[in-house]
């Protein structure tokens, strides 16, 4: 791919992955714990919870990005409390990209999760439970091990969507060459110079390789999910 790919191109492909797997992996505890109590507790405010972990998704991709400069920019309460308190800035900066991939992200592993939660027979944790195991130990023992394909299905979906960010990427990090520029920006940038076709094409290609990859890697497991859980 080095070969094929230019020293900017390759760039961009490199960030891409670096941001994508740090927004998975960041999210991917707090994904977790949102899907369980959405999929396991009813309490007053449930359907507002639910409707911001998925905001993301129906709001413009702009619209969340202009949020979260105001929110993590150096101008803006939490960005200025981090870049006082432990010199984090977040905007204009890969974090940041990090950070604005993991937010459009959120709400597709969070589905699936929960899917394979809501899946899995209570019972099941009802009886472990009343063999004296706790909550949470009833979770590592029981439920974690059954949805176990859902949680990677909900990963492989989330660093896929983080690997295509763009709208909310740009307008909260900007597209900044070896800094913030990832591969759909630079798609982007490539179209709007003379030229530079060529180089968007491969990394059109690229992108279509690892989302089809990811897609099929999901379904993949979603299946297994369902005939473990079955028992087939």
């Amino acid at each position: 791919m080095a070969g094929w790919l230019g020293p900017e191109e390759w760039q961009a492909v490199a960030l891409s992955l670096r941001v994508a797997l740090w927004a998975t992996g960041l999210s991917l505890p707090f994904g977790i714990a949102v899907a369980w109590v959405l999929a396991r507790r009813d309490f007053p405010g449930k359907q507002i919870l639910n409707g911001l972990v998925h905001l993301p998704l129906i709001m413009p991709p702009v619209v969340t990005g202009y949020l979260l400069l105001l929110t993590f920019g150096t101008q803006g309460p939490v960005g200025a409390a981090l870049q006082d308190w432990f010199g984090i800035v977040l905007a204009f900066r890969w974090t940041g990209a990090a950070l604005a991939a993991a937010v459009m992200a959120f709400p597709l592993m969070v589905r699936a999760i929960r899917l394979s939660i809501e899946a899995v027979d209570p019972k099941l944790e009802q009886a472990a439970g009343t063999l004296g195991a706790s909550g949470p130990w009833v979770f590592l023992t029981v439920t974690l091990p059954l949805i176990l394909p859902g949680v990677l299905a909900g990963a492989v979906l989330a660093f896929a969507k983080a690997m295509g960010e763009f709208g909310a990427t740009i307008t909260f990090v900007s597209n900044i060459p070896g800094e913030t520029r990832t591969l759909p920006t630079a798609i982007y940038t490539f179209l709007q110079v003379p030229g530079g076709e060529s180089a968007a094409l491969r990394l059109v290609v690229i992108s279509v390789i690892i989302a089809m990859g990811a897609l099929l890697l999901s379904e993949g497991l979603a299946t297994r999910m369902a005939r473990r859980i079955s028992g087939a």
